[in-house]
């Protein structure tokens, strides 16, 4: 079968021919039609992710139809449209994922390929309602945004919520799912075309994270908020607390900007603040996901569709930050 393999953090990305994936009992053989990246793809690309190994197929996100079955249990999977659940044994506590976890793509081959194999427990249906390219965009940043929006930030209709960098795959996705729950949502980026998306999908308004005021205008616009969401820290994660309500959680379930800086606890102790983290999700919590996602007929938003041959030129796309939405791989 056709793959994208990385042989080394200093070659490049190659398609090339590589074996098909034998199956044990408990596995399927999914047939991809399309798969989506994510950061952790750039920055596997580039040597810079923990517990690399080489070679190794990319790609956590994926959809198609299930092409065979390693016994007999796994059967009623076959010919199936399905999209992948890429967190993969999380194990017993539903807090927080054990030391056997793993995602798709990094230890074990990933979706940048004809076939990918996977426990048969880590399938769902594809959502009726999307095509190949939109249901290969959910899983990852779909999980990632549900967890940390609902599971974590308990976020209730009529709830203040900001989402920070708004045009990431998963900050995109926040949006969309705050916005069908009936929040009042605003957002932060560092480009007015990002945030006049962000309103596209339902946003009330947002600012631009380099202005030097940025927190006072977003307390002017909103008084407040009871649920943030944020994936940078940086220096600016030192002014949520001051723009979060009384009672509020900020979730953060990444580090793009650095590192958190000093804080005033009396801010979040007096206000009762939580700070949370999180990471991926349960696979009841993608289930539910799934389930959300039909219930209100959302559309992952795409920002751009390469063939399989160009996955190169789609994860160097990621480096600049460019796109809002998913960058989709098509086979």
């Amino acid at each position: 079968m056709k793959a994208i393999v990385l042989e080394a953090a200093d070659k490049p990305l190659v398609l090339k021919e590589v074996e098909k994936p034998v199956l044990k009992p408990g596995e399927v053989l999914v047939k991809i039609k399309a798969a989506a990246l994510n950061r952790r793809d750039y920055w596997i690309s580039t040597g810079k992710y923990a517990g690399i190994k080489y070679p190794i197929i990319l790609g956590s996100d994926g959809a198609g139809t299930v092409a065979e079955a390693g016994s007999d249990a796994e059967k009623e999977w076959l010919n199936k449209e399905v999209i992948i659940n890429p967190g993969h044994d999380w194990g017993n506590r539903p807090e927080f994922q054990s030391k056997e976890f793993k995602i798709l793509g990094l230890p074990e081959d990933g979706t940048f390929a004809e076939y990918v194999k996977v426990k048969a427990a880590y399938l769902y249906a594809k959502p009726p309602h999307l095509n190949w390219e939109q249901a290969a965009a959910l899983p990852l940043a779909g999980l990632t945004a549900y967890r940390a929006l609902f599971v974590k930030g308990r976020a209730a209709k009529r709830d203040k919520v900001l989402v920070t960098g708004a045009g990431s795959g998963t900050g995109t996705f926040a949006v969309q799912f705050a916005v069908a729950a009936e929040c009042q949502v605003f957002v932060t980026s560092g480009s007015g075309e990002k945030i006049e998306r962000a309103k596209q999908l339902g946003a009330s308004a947002g600012v631009n994270y380099k202005a030097q005021d940025w927190a006072e205008q977003l307390l002017h616009l909103a008084g407040g908020f009871d649920v943030i969401i944020d994936s940078a820290l940086g220096e600016g994660f030192a002014k949520l607390p001051d723009i979060s309500n009384p009672g509020g959680r900020i979730v953060l379930f990444g580090g793009t900007a650095g590192n958190i800086p000093e804080l005033n606890g009396r801010k979040i102790f007096w206000k009762q603040l939580q700070i949370i983290g999180t990471t991926m999700g349960t696979n009841s919590d993608f289930g539910a996901m799934v389930d959300f996602v039909n219930e209100h007929r959302i559309i992952p938003v795409i920002d751009e569709v390469f063939p399989l041959a160009d996955a190169a030129k789609a994860v160097g796309k990621m480096k600049n930050s460019t796109q809002f939405g998913k960058i989709v791989l098509t086979l």
